[in-house]
């Protein structure tokens, strides 16, 4: 699956802004479409989970997902990729979640955690393998990697309905079944549990920063570069053993960098934590700014691999200190929460990005989503000084 997956993303930004020739704001608008998918349907597909069957959910969710990247793959326009996005994050709903709790159900919450971190590690392999084969599928045309990655997801979904036992499953109690009334409990609850910590707050407003800015990052990169430059070619006629080569570079990087911060940074110490985010949420600010105003590709391409990495490094600690004396009860309904809080800040953000950047420019839409990540740099200084003034305070824990 993983595997599968890399072939389609490896490809899928190069295919959107070559083959299928879509302008910057329908690139924005193909992941605004996503998104909204994502969200909309993460209720009604947990249903099916939780009510009917996880084997079911899942195999129509890889179903939905190969589907949809087949589409994308065969119909290089707009309006069918637009379709294939909301296949995806159809599919993608149905799936999330589902796995892990049949996983749970089969073996046992010991079990799948070992399992769990097991898959991390094995999915790391699997996409550098995905990367190599992208280049080859690829070397004559960015839409096979995309096809290939459709088609093995739907024959993994095939195989799964041949294969997949579920002898673990006991329908949820209808009083606990996701719904819409749940998924509003669910946001008026992590509500509450904010205010009855205000360094959440500040947490809550740079969530939505580094969901507003996102956006227009992932989706005019790769535009960017096209527009810009004359990307290397190996291996055949197209960028995709290029880009291939910058995802496995950054991957290998970000291993690296994780294991450094982890070495440094005390997770322990909200006040720690949040000079560390500081300092990285400055530096990808900076960095984004000088990839869209980078004049020469190697400059243009070290601080996009620089954004990348700090990017892999912020989301580990965001949600380090977003656990900081959480009360177990809660943990969850927060980092549900903070997720919504995410996607309403790339939904919101994102066909605004699309207009600047189709009826002014690239460069200035990506580096106007940089600014739009800087006011997350108040609220991560002031959450800071709300954990070193409880520090300083006889008795008190530091975060909170």
């Amino acid at each position: 699956m993983t595997l599968s997956l890399c072939l389609v993303f490896t490809a899928s930004s190069l295919y959107e802004a070559t083959t299928a020739g879509l302008t910057p704001l329908q690139l924005v608008l193909v992941g605004t479409a996503l998104e909204i998918s994502a969200f909309v349907f993460e209720v009604p597909t947990g249903i099916v989970a939780d009510v009917y069957s996880r084997r079911l959910s899942i195999i129509v969710g890889y179903l939905l997902m190969g589907s949809g990247f087949l589409v994308e793959g065969l119909f290089p326009s707009f309006l069918p990729i637009l379709l294939a996005q909301v296949l995806w994050g159809l599919g993608y709903t149905f799936t999330s979640g589902a796995k892990q709790a049949w996983i749970t159900d089969e073996i046992g919450e010991e079990s799948a955690n070992k399992l769990f971190l097991r898959a991390t590690r094995l999915s790391s392999f699997a996409w550098l393998v995905g990367l190599a084969a992208a280049v080859l599928i690829g070397a004559s045309n960015a839409a096979l990697p995309i096809r290939a990655g459709g088609i093995g997801i739907i024959l993994t979904g095939i195989a799964l309905a041949v294969i997949m036992p579920e002898t673990g499953f006991h329908p949820t109690p209808r009083e606990d079944r996701s719904t819409w009334q749940h998924m509003l409990h669910i946001f008026k609850q992590g509500i509450g549990a904010v205010r009855a910590r205000p360094r959440l707050v500040n947490l809550v407003f740079i969530a939505l920063f580094y969901g507003v800015y996102s956006e227009g990052y992932d989706r005019l990169r790769v535009k960017l570069l096209l527009d810009h430059f004359d990307l290397p070619i190996w291996m055949g006629s197209n960028q995709v053993a290029f880009l291939a080569g910058l995802d496995a570079i950054g991957t290998v990087l970000s291993i690296f960098a994780i294991r450094f911060v982890e070495r440094r940074v005390n997770i322990s110490d909200a006040s720690s934590i949040g000079g560390a985010l500081w300092l990285i949420t400055g530096s990808i600010t900076i960095a984004m700014v000088a990839f869209a105003l980078s004049p020469v590709l190697a400059l243009a391409v070290g601080f996009m691999l620089a954004v990348d990495l700090l990017r892999n490094i912020s989301g580990p600690l965001q949600s380090a200190w977003i656990n900081q004396k959480l009360e177990p009860d809660t943990r969850a309904t927060v980092y549900s929460m903070f997720g919504q809080v995410d996607a309403i800040g790339q939904i919101t953000s994102g066909p605004l990005i699309g207009l600047i950047a189709s009826a002014i420019s690239v460069r200035l839409a990506v580096s106007l989503s940089a600014g739009l990540l800087s006011p997350a740099l108040f609220f991560i200084a002031r959450a800071n000084r709300r954990d070193e003034s409880k520090a300083a305070l006889p008795g008190v824990e530091p975060a909170e």
